[in-house]
């Protein structure tokens, strides 16, 4: 260090590398480029180690962030490739996102003596999810005791949601206030400009019946099935549309169930679109269905466009967001009766915009990146 330099300038001048080459176009690849994003802004530099070039959302980042394209699946050739970045750049930090990735960066701490810091972002409650996904106790036993050796051999643990931070200490022991909860930067300057992009879809034309959005990969966690025996519901008592966005193993089930439930004609699964605000900025309501989640992006998106929500009471996140129900509906999960009430309820007596948006002030990416930067060490 030179004379003139402060420990902080020498800090800020390291990079901070988030390590997600799994990158797919779900919520966590969204979060973390938006992590990237703010980071950036924040004035340090940002290394983002990601799969394909092509990947979705990278086209969103400043030109400051630098991108690092890792190809192979292979666990072996990842951690390769980490440890010889780690040694040539030097992170300050690198932050992780999803359990492979996980691992993979905690075999390569493992392996060096430098002082760079490994962080876990675990994005969802993974107690529910098992539950959901009805693993036998062995099994369980087996997942809970590999996640334990993990968490504790992190340098620091970055929560979603209290409801995710105390799912994560109840799995592994670990005292709670070792966990920080930083709230997702769902809430960018580029957000309102994105909902604001045309939309040539019939649905929405002026005139048209409401249109409901579901938001999520057609996956057993998001519970669509349900959400479309509740509309199916809805729509006997008053005209409306459902539409979900996203793509999944479920879509002809899930199509199938339209049909047999009479709705076929106003239920479209219309696939993954990179701009799906466009769709939730003129949607009547939007619904999570979810069995489980950690921190739900799109329910604090909707929010922040001034979109009537209702919400299962799913652990975790959505009473966070929605204050025990007070910006919206909380219903038991996988209950069709009760989540069709509660969607019919809301479109005949919606809250106003303004007070939606009084949810999700600690959803701005600029809050958001101050807090990841405080929980790494790197601001005080």
């Amino acid at each position: 260090m030179s004379a003139e330099s402060t420990p902080a300038e020498v800090t800020r001048s390291r990079p901070v590398c988030l390590f997600l080459p799994s990158f797919g176009d779900g919520g966590v690849e969204r979060m973390m480029t938006n992590i990237a994003h703010g980071i950036a802004e924040q004035g340090f530099v940002v290394d983002f180690v990601v799969g394909p070039p092509d990947a979705p959302y990278l086209d969103t980042l400043p030109a400051s962030v630098r991108l690092h394209h890792l190809t192979e699946r292979d666990r072996r050739a990842r951690r390769r490739f980490l440890h010889d970045y780690v040694e040539r750049e030097r992170p300050a930090i690198v932050l992780t996102a999803k359990t492979d990735d996980d691992r993979v960066a905690l075999a390569v701490k493992s392996s060096q003596s430098g002082d760079t810091r490994y962080v876990l972002r675990p994005g969802t409650t993974q107690s529910e999810r098992w539950s959901a996904r009805g693993r036998n106790p062995l099994k369980r036993w087996w997942e809970r005791y590999q996640l334990t050796r993990l968490y504790r051999r992190a340098d620091g643990i970055i929560a979603v949601s209290h409801g995710v931070a105390e799912d994560v200490a109840a799995i592994t022991g670990l005292p709670l206030d070792r966990i920080r909860v930083v709230r997702n930067p769902n809430i960018t300057p580029e957000l309102e400009q994105s909902a604001l992009a045309p939309l040539d879809h019939p649905w929405f034309a002026p005139g048209e019946p409401p249109v409901i959005m579901g938001v999520g990969g057609l996956r057993l966690q998001k519970d669509f099935a349900t959400l479309i025996r509740a509309f199916a519901q809805v729509h006997r008592q008053r005209p409306c549309r459902l539409l979900i966005l996203g793509q999944g193993r479920q879509r002809e089930r899930l199509r199938r169930l339209a049909g047999e439930l009479g709705v076929g004609e106003a239920v479209e699964l219309h696939g993954f679109d990179p701009n799906p605000y466009r769709f939730l900025a003129r949607a009547g309501l939007f619904v999570l269905s979810s069995l489980w989640e950690g921190s739900p992006n799109v329910l604090t998106e909707s929010l922040a466009l001034g979109v009537p929500v209702v919400a299962t009471d799913c652990r975790s996140g959505p009473r966070e967001i929605l204050q025990n129900g007070r910006y919206g509906p909380l219903v038991p999960v996988g209950d069709v009766e009760a989540l069709a009430r509660a969607m019919e309820e809301t479109l005949r007596q919606p809250l106003a915009p303004e007070v939606l948006r009084e949810a999700v002030n600690d959803y701005r990416l600029d809050v958001s990146a101050r807090g990841y930067l405080e929980a790494f060490g790197l601001v005080g």
